[in-house]
């Protein structure tokens, strides 16, 4: 398991809003049982909840998606199936937010 890959949400009861999920956590750590994700919102059901910092606009397969960091979770790494893809370009920005949502800045 790669940092920064994308995987489908896994969740019967959140995909609709959160159709996919970031896996942020280092593979250093990959002995763990779990992985630390970050879901991605349709960028279209969030338009007005959004704080630049805390939840930048990703763009993932010519779509636009919001990185819902206050929604920073753990899951079982058993869930996460096959990669799609990874947004690791925009590192940068996830960094970034999971830094403004501990430190304020």
């Amino acid at each position: 398991m790669a940092q920064f890959e994308i995987y489908r949400n896994p969740s019967q009861k959140t995909k609709e809003a959160f159709p996919y999920i970031v896996d942020i956590q280092h593979s250093i750590i990959n002995d763990l049982a779990t992985r630390l994700i970050i879901p991605l919102a349709n960028a279209e059901v969030m338009s007005n909840q959004a704080m630049k910092k805390l939840t930048p606009l990703i763009e993932y397969n010519d779509r636009k998606y919001f990185l819902v960091t206050p929604q920073l979770t753990s899951m079982p790494k058993r869930l996460l199936k096959q990669p799609l893809g990874t947004i690791e370009l925009q590192r940068r920005h996830i960094i970034d937010a999971l830094d403004f949502a501990i430190t304020g800045i």
